[in-house]
């Protein structure tokens, strides 16, 4: 083929869907189960078929490997005193569920009840609560908060920790109380998080959705392709062009292009293909489809305050990793029980708080991690230590995601814009405070905790800590936003309150991009929920489309 050249793709397709993260998976399961639609599934990545894929702990080895991770960096973050993080996003089948934490969390009622006072209809808590689970199949069976039968396995941890059991009892003595569930919609509270695991193995959205359904011969999905824009017919969305190995290809659909490639994937292609802030698009001389100004905009992530502190006289990772026979330990242990270190999410104990009174509610949760490094791709420090890692459930920043060059192989510029407001460095300060409160707790005194970070130098006046949290601030992986619901008549909005985007037909955003403001916990089960809820909002459209039709 001529350098250059594009070839129409095979295949005639309902729905095309960019991008098998957490989103793609569903809405390909969900979509594809009409045996009379055709679906095709693009991802960027390569197949699940590498073992730390599977075993819980191979995020250790996922994180910050090009193999498994898309090696995203932010610019420059002013409010990080001039550092750039690595943005980690999973570049497999399942995405980040792939390389994820596996916490299974919801958020809090109020979240979504905020989404409804915004006037998106379908999103208050009592609409999305089913929703959840409808989905699930959860460790204390069908009940009032949860579901079973479900796709999305969510079990207890397998295994347990002195020093964090130790800290939960600390959390007590604060007076934070010790709660069995953090998913019934208010969680202020302490207890040991739910993870999406099966038997002690991971379970991605690509284990739990896609294998089943890619037995389907209505649905094909395609591995290390580059999508590249959408295509147009006028203002209809007709689909797709992609390269793979040096060739390009035009796929085209008769139904609805679906982008589920998450807020740094979803934000990029928009604007590529014409979609976003006008004045973006004229300085890269883009044509323009829509002049859409939320696109890219609205960045909201969860930074948190890794403070670390040195233990005595209890085990952590970190001792039994860098013994030989705590590691074949730890191998035998996994290999004959599915039990053990191999089997734990990098936070265990979670803990819901106040960074001070005035708090209408709880507005910092705590990861805590029976480990320490500098961060995740790095080894685990020599000495025995836990991670206490408290982040701003509801920050006020404001970031953006994006175009660096029109050319899509070029990661886009993210730019999280952490701690610019002084309501955020308020409550970093404060939870740093909150952080020492509750190491200084009785319970944990025989344990003879030392602060390693941000370290006894660093002061407790407002000044000092709001510039170490700076220091010590790092991403938790959750970006949202980028392309978010809004009424039609929000010049911010770029989709509606059934995915649509704003004046395009046939175009979709499916993803954690949508929410418009970011939920209180970990990030990926409301995105499992989105996706839920968005696929069966295709469906009832086509059904009505169909309809009006006959």
């Amino acid at each position: 083929m001529a350098a250059g050249q594009v070839r129409s793709a095979e295949g005639d397709y309902d729905y095309i869907i960019v991008g098998a993260g957490t989103a793609g998976c569903i809405v390909a399961n969900r979509l594809s189960a009409d045996p009379d639609k055709r679906v095709l599934l693009l991802e960027g990545g390569g197949r699940d078929n590498w073992i730390w894929f599977h075993v819980p702990v191979g995020y250790l080895f996922a994180i910050g490997n090009p193999r498994s991770d898309w090696m995203f960096q932010t610019e420059a973050e002013a409010g990080l005193n001039g550092r750039s993080l690595g943005y980690p996003r999973g570049k497999v089948l399942g995405g980040s569920s792939a390389i994820n934490a596996m916490i299974s969390m919801r958020g809090q009622a109020e979240d979504y009840r905020q989404w409804r006072r915004m006037g998106l209809e379908g999103w208050d808590w009592d609409d999305v609560l089913p929703v959840f689970r409808n989905f699930e199949d959860h460790f204390l069976g069908a009940c009032e908060h949860h579901g079973a039968g479900g796709e999305w396995r969510i079990e207890a941890p397998r295994i347990q920790w002195e020093i964090l059991d130790a800290v939960g009892e600390a959390a007590e003595q604060m007076g934070v109380p010790r709660i069995p569930d953090f998913n019934t919609g208010e969680n202020e509270g302490c207890s040991y998080f739910h993870v999406n695991q099966r038997k002690g193995w991971r379970w991605s959205a690509a284990r739990g959705f896609l294998k089943p359904a890619m037995r389907r011969p209505n649905l094909r999905v395609e591995t290390d392709v580059l999508v590249e824009r959408v295509l147009f017919d006028g203002r209809r969305a007709s689909g797709v062009r992609f390269s793979r190995a040096g060739e390009t290809f035009d796929v085209q659909t008769r139904g609805e292009v679906i982008l589920s490639a998450g807020s740094v994937g979803s934000a990029q292609l928009l604007q590529l293909s014409g979609i976003g802030p006008r004045e973006w698009l004229d300085e890269l001389n883009i044509p323009v489809v829509a002049d859409r100004a939320g696109v890219g905009r609205n960045l909201q992530d969860h930074l948190q305050q890794r403070a670390i502190y040195k233990v005595h006289n209890v085990k952590t990772l970190n001792t039994i990793y860098h013994s030989l026979l705590g590691r074949a330990g730890m191998g035998l242990e996994y290999l004959l029980f599915r039990r053990g270190p191999l089997t734990m999410a990098p936070s265990q104990l979670g803990l819901f708080t106040r960074s001070d009174p005035s708090q209408p509610r709880a507005n910092i949760q705590f990861h805590v991690q029976p480990l320490s490094l500098d961060k995740f791709g790095d080894p685990l420090h020599r000495f025995p230590a836990i991670t206490v890692a408290p982040c701003n459930l509801s920050p006020t920043s404001r970031g953006t995601i994006r175009l660096r060059s029109i050319d899509p192989r070029d990661a886009p510029r993210i730019a999280p814009n952490y701690l610019a407001t002084e309501a955020d460095r308020q409550v970093a300060a404060d939870a740093i405070r909150v952080t020492r409160r509750l190491m200084a707790q009785p319970a944990l005194a025989k344990y003879q905790p030392e602060e390693y970070l941000p370290g006894p130098a660093v002061g407790n006046d407002p000044a000092a800590l709001a510039r170490a949290a700076g220091d010590i601030g790092t991403t938790i992986f959750h970006p949202v936003g980028t392309a978010r619901m809004g009424q039609q008549d929000d010049p911010r909005a770029v989709v509606d309150s059934r995915l649509r985007v704003i004046g395009i037909d046939n175009l979709r955003v499916i993803d954690a991009s949508v929410m418009p403001t970011i939920t209180s916990g970990n990030t990926n089960t409301p995105t499992a929920m989105i996706a839920e809820k968005a696929a069966a909002y295709v469906r009832e459209d086509a059904r009505r489309e169909r309809a009006a039709c006959a």
